[in-house]
This record gives C-alpha cells, sequence and structure tokens, in this order.
C-alpha cells in the first residue's frame, strides 16, 4: 500500500530535511500555538515540561495522561497546520494505546525518549527499539521523533551511544532521531554518522537556528526554553507590581 503524500503526517515528515531544518519554538497551550503558527511556522511542536508546568505538574511523567492529551488536543484544534507532541516515554500507555490517544487529540507526531522518568537512567536500547517499533506498527503514519538521552545521563562515550542508538531507533521505524543536549561539537558527526534526519536543541548558549542548520540538522527544537523565559518575565512583572512599580515600562522583555 502507498502512504498518502497529501496528508498532515506527510507534510510534517517532508519538513525534515538536512541543512534546512524544521524549526519548532515549542508551545505550551493554544495560545502559545496561536502565536507559533500566526507567526508563519510551518508546524506545532508541544514541549511536555512546558505543559506540565501549565497544568501544575512537574515534568517526568508526573502529568496525568489524560490532561496531557486534553491539552494536546486544545493546541490541534486552534491552529491548521500539523501538530508534533512531545508525550515523554508515553506515559505508561501500551503503544497501541499511546497511538490512539495521539490520533484523537489530532497530533500526527510525537517525539519519545529512551529514559526512565522515574530514574533518569537509560532504557536499554533493544526494549526502546522494540518500544518505537510497536508504536510504528500500531501508527504507521505517526511522525516519530526518538529522543535519545545519553548526553542528559552522562555517559562515559554520549557522542558513541547516541550514534548506536540513533541507529536502531531509525531500524525500528524512527523518523528522526533527538540526541538532546549533544555538545555542538558533535552534532556534525551526529548527522554524518547516525544515517538519518537528527533534531538539536536550540537553547541559551546555543548557536543560532541558522548555525545548526549549517551542521546539517533536520529539526531545532527550543524545548522549555520559549516558556521558562515568558514565565521569568512575568515573574520580573508581578515583582514590579509588588514593588509599587509599572510592570510595563520598568520591565525588560
Amino acid at each position: 500500500m502507498t502512504a498518502a503524500t497529501d496528508t498532515p503526517s506527510a507534510t510534517l515528515r517532508a519538513l525534515h530535511v538536512p541543512g534546512r531544518p524544521l524549526v519548532l519554538p515549542n508551545v505550551w497551550d493554544a495560545a502559545s500555538a496561536r502565536i507559533v503558527a500566526g507567526a508563519g511556522f510551518p508546524a506545532v511542536a508541544t514541549g511536555s515540561a512546558a505543559v506540565a508546568a501549565v497544568l501544575g505538574y512537574n515534568d517526568g511523567e508526573q502529568t496525568p495522561p489524560a490532561e496531557m492529551f486534553a491539552a494536546i488536543a486544545r493546541v490541534c484544534r486552534v491552529v491548521e497546520v500539523p501538530v508534533t507532541a512531545d508525550v515523554e516515554r508515553g506515559y505508561g500507555l501500551r503503544p497501541a494505546e499511546l497511538a490512539e490517544r495521539l490520533a484523537e487529540s489530532g497530533a500526527v507526531g510525537c517525539n519519545l525518549e529512551d529514559s526512565d522518568p522515574r530514574t533518569g537512567a537509560l532504557v536499554d536500547v533493544e526494549e526502546q527499539a522494540d518500544f518505537l517499533a510497536a508504536v510504528r506498527q500500531a501508527a504507521p503514519d505517526l511522525v516519530v521523533n526518538a529522543r535519545t538521552d545519553p548526553y542528559l545521563s552522562r555517559h562515559d562515550d554520549p557522542l558513541a551511544e547516541a550514534v548506536r542508538r540513533g541507529r536502531r531507533y531509525l531500524e525500528a521505524g524512527a523518523d528522526c532521531v533527538y540526541p538532546i543536549r549533544a555538545q555542538v561539537a558533535d552534532l556534525a558527526t551526529l548527522v554524518e554518522e547516525v544515517g538519518g534526519p537528527v533534531n538539536a536543541l536550540c537553547g541559551p548558549g546555543s548557536p543560532s537556528p541558522s548555525v545548526l542548520a549549517e551542521l546539517g540538522v533536520a529539526r531545532i527544537s527550543f524545548g522549555h526554553n520559549l516558556h521558562r523565559a515568558a514565565h521569568a518575565y512575568a515573574e520580573r512583572m508581578v515583582a514590579a507590581i509588588g514593588a509599587g512599580l509599572s510592570p510595563y515600562g520598568d520591565v525588560a522583555p
């Protein structure tokens, strides 16, 4: 059977172009999703840590699945571009149920990470590959961004481990590999050796999206950083109000 080429998932998948990456300023609610879509970005991505914070929970799968998927559905409802959702490691759902929840929400892509949310330890690579393969079987059109966490877990050789895991996840059916917090010096090697699209994180102190594009990445995420900055600005405004000042002219954005 030939996959459809004019669906939202096909559109999202086609946007992953090495050197001309899909740039995703991660959103946390319907309002921020409207901002991103209104600015002309061709897709919208949620960030689990940011969504969790808005809902009153900590990251690390502390958000009840029903609340997380309801938040994703609200994002999908207000934009016309494809939406990809950060669903951590799946909230303990079986692959078929995870695929069903994503489809019901309207998301056509997802992030799935390979560290245990309870301990932060890396999951066995074959266990994760089996999980990704099962998700792929349950949702053939879903755009899967396989996050791999050797740089977070302080692995002895994070570059080699990220390459090993990335290759295996692509074999299992992932569309893109996300070695989160990869060192900038390693990105060109990751792009060359993983053998598929690579997602880079753009955060404080990292190169600009244009520089990351020159390294050959196919996707750029911002994680929790935009929400964190917006929240910090709101905190400064509130502090100014508490000090009897105007929050508008006296607080730098």
